[in-house]
Formats: structure tokens, sequence, C-alpha cells
């Protein structure tokens, strides 16, 4: 497959001053990626990162020197870490910039599939903030579900709706980061089919696609709020472009964002307004394309008629206080369809105004079904950080973990201190998920779903 970068775009980024056209070909014409991975600071058992180099705009951020099998590594399943390109983890720097973890907030990730910034905004922001995480696409929507779970945060909201669907929302949310489709060059040094498939015809679509998507999205966001527009694209018409648009036509302006100059990102400026916008190259910065700009919207915006709902006074039932952790934050419990769901107090009203306006995929945690008195409790909640830390658990080498992640039988020998009931699959102090310990076997509740492939 060819690497070679459409002409038209090569003429195009050469019309910015100082531009290295010849370094940027030659970046691309070298074969293989960066790969990078971001830690969950909520799940401290994580791999081992003393050697590794950090990616200098994100304190949890690092380069790993290859590329490893991550199904084969049971702490990627138990969401210890996620992988994700470098670049994109500029956002953990615009929300210190912006100060957008200085107080609970709700924040709205508009395009968030498969999940690598909405699991972001989820360590960076104010704890006590809730996140709507929202995909258009159903079967990517199911992604973006299993990934928020793996990151076990309880203060997050899963939808699956089209933009214009939040119109219904005006002024709700403090925080918009759209990601927007795009055309993808960025993305050439990693995917050489998507070289085949960049045409000019196709930028410009893709630009009317992202004024589509802002218009539709901008409504829900608060007067005085911020909007983080990002793409993978190189093309200024999906870039500086759609800034200009925006300041003309959606009443925000633009916010500049401090850059230490030894990072290699380029600041660019919008023809119109003088939008600042951050540009990444591959042959500056160790990461693929990408581009980011920020605004305050500064228009008028009417809010959502949040009423007087009738108080209720919802407490976890006291068979959850055997399994969920009711201190830092207290939660409130919630059925959806037989299962038991589980999230801040402080968001109990959100949650019954989203139910009402929006298709939700997932909820805070799903913590299990309650049978005669007792939970069986659900995967999620293994993974969740309002899981009890003093449950009973069985810790697996990383062979025995592999097992587990396949579904497979687990030899009852290995409960050396013969527990009995439910109990935690760990491995490196991690958990993977639930077992159920017999005097005489151990059954295996992974879910189906997610098992590996034997390998």
């Amino acid at each position: 497959m060819s690497n070679i970068i459409p002409p038209a775009l090569v003429r195009r980024l050469g019309a910015f001053a100082g531009f290295d056209t010849a370094a940027f070909e030659a970046a691309h014409e070298q074969e293989g990626s960066l790969t990078s991975i971001r830690l969950n600071p909520a799940k401290p058992h994580g791999p081992d990162i003393s050697d590794l180099q950090g990616v200098p705009w994100c304190d949890t951020g690092f380069y790993l020197p290859e590329r490893p099998v991550f199904t084969l590594d049971p702490l990627f399943h138990a969401g210890c870490y996620y992988v994700q390109e470098a670049s994109s983890m500029f956002i953990a720097h615009a929300v210190k910039v912006l100060a957008l973890d200085s107080r609970p907030l709700v924040a709205l990730d508009l395009c968030a599939a498969p999940g690598g910034k909405s699991t972001l905004l989820n360590t960076y922001l104010h704890p006590e903030s809730l996140l709507i995480a929202n995909e258009p696409i159903k079967a990517r929507a199911a992604t973006l579900a299993d990934n928020l779970v793996r990151w076990g945060r309880p203060n997050t909201v899963v939808t699956n709706n089209d933009p214009s669907a939040f119109r219904h929302l005006p002024g709700y949310v403090d925080l918009l980061l759209v990601d927007a489709p795009c055309s993808g060059s960025g993305m050439f040094r990693k995917d050489h089919a998507a070289i085949a498939e960049w045409t000019e015809g196709a930028v410009q679509l893709c630009s009317e696609r992202q004024q589509r998507i802002l218009a539709d999205s901008l409504p829900t966001l608060k007067g005085g709020g911020i909007l983080l527009y990002s793409t993978c694209s190189y093309s200024v018409e999906e870039n500086e472009e759609i800034a200009d648009w925006l300041c003309d036509t959606q009443g925000l302006e633009p916010l500049r964002l401090h850059i230490d100059e030894r990072w290699g990102i380029e600041q660019t400026l919008s023809e119109k307004h003088a939008c600042p916008g951050y540009r990444f190259y591959p042959h500056k910065v160790r990461g693929e394309g990408f581009f980011i700009a920020a605004f305050r919207k500064t228009a008028a915006q009417p809010t959502f008629d949040r009423r007087k709902l009738n108080a209720e006074k919802t407490t976890l039932p006291a068979v959850l206080k055997q399994w969920v952790t009711d201190s830092d934050f207290p939660f409130f419990a919630f059925n959806v369809g037989d299962d038991t769901h589980i999230l801040p107090k402080t968001r109990e009203a959100d949650l019954r105004i989203l139910q009402r306006m929006l298709y939700l995929r997932n909820a805070g945690t799903r913590v299990g079904r309650l049978a005669q008195g007792a939970l069986i409790p659900a995967h999620d909640l293994a993974l969740s950080t309002a899981l009890r830390t003093d449950l009973p658990k069985l810790e697996l080498d990383r062979e025995q973990a592999l097992g587990y992640l396949r579904k497979g039988n687990l030899q009852p020998d290995i409960n050396v201190h013969g527990l009995t009931g439910w109990a935690l699959a760990t491995y490196r102090g991690a958990s993977l998920g639930w077992m159920k310990l017999l005097p005489n076997r151990i059954n295996n509740y992974y879910p189906k779903a997610w098992r590996i492939a034997t390998m």
C-alpha cells in the first residue's frame, strides 16, 4: 500500500510559514508507528513504567519501546491503562490550562467511541463531575460502553444519540468536546489505506459535516462554557476555517492554550479571527497528526428548564453496602430492567433528565441483580472503582489469569485458603472479574462476550 502523501495536501501545508515539507514527507516514509499508553490512576496496579519515556503534555501517558500483544496482558483487560495515540492526550493539558478540573461540571464527549478521550476526561476532570459519553453509531457505542466499564468510574453515562438530540438540553453542559469525524490525513502514517481514500472533495464534505455536527450540538453548551474542537486532519478547511466559522456563526470566542515550545507543537492562527490552533506533525512531535482549538461561548444561551423534581430519599440498599464503598461520594441505586445500577448521589437529578431526553446505552456502574435479598454481582462491578476493597480475592499468576480471561476451567487447588462463595479473580492486585468458589470446583463468571481467543 502506497504511503506517498497526496501532492494537493502537501502543497496546502507548504503554504504555512516555515513548514518543512521534506521532513514531513520523510516522517511518512518511515515504516511503523509509535505506541503509547495512558495509565488509570484509580487502578494503581498498573504496568511497570520505570523505564518508559513520558508523553510531555500528559502526566499519565507513556511511550512503549515496541507494541506488545495487548490481548495477552491481563492488566489491559483490568482497565489499568488505555492504549491511546500520544498527540490526542493533549486534551489532558487543555483541561488543566483551562482549569476545567477545579470544580464539578457536566461534560459531553459528543463523538466518543472508542473511548480514549472519554477515559481521559474521566481521569482529569473534577471527580464529582458527570461525563456524558455519546456515540451516534450503535455498534461503536457498544465498544465505548465496554471501554468505560473497564476504566471503572461510576460517574459516567453512555448515550447513543445523533448530535441533534442534544438540542433538547439547551445550556446543559459546561464542557463540550467534539473530536469531529474528518478526512483522516493525520493518520496517514499509521493507516496507509486512508491515503488512497483521501481527496480534496472528501475534505470539503467533511468540513460541511463538521459544521452540521457543531451547529446541532452547540445549543447544549451553556453561556460561558468551553468547547474543545479537535480532528486528526491536516486540512485547513477542517481546522482553522472551522474555527473562523465558529466565531462568525456560533457565538464563540477563541482561547489560547499555553504550550511548551520544547514539545514541538505548532501554533497557527486562523485567517479571519486569528483563532489559535495547535497542530501536531509527526516530524515535530512523537505522535501522529492532530489539531485542537479551544473556545468559550459568549452568546446568550437559553437554559434547560430543570423543574423542581420531587426529592427522593434514595439510599444505597443495605445489601449493596456489602459490595460498594459509600464513603467519599455517596451513591444511589436505580434499576434498569432487572439490573441494579449506582451513580453518585449528586447526579440523581441529571440521570432522570437524561433518561427522559436521550437514549442511554449505560449509566453509572451496573452492580448486578438482586435475588431473594442477595446480590448476583455484575462483571461491571468487578472493574468499578466503587467496589469495596475488602472483598474476597483469589490472586492468579499470568497463565492462570489468561486462562480465566479465556473463560477456561480453573483448578480448585489454586484456592489454597479454602475460600467459598463469590470472590474476585485478581492479577497483580488488579481485579479481572468474578468467580464462584465451591468445595470441589471454581465457576468462572467472566463474560462470554469478553473472553479472549485461545492463543
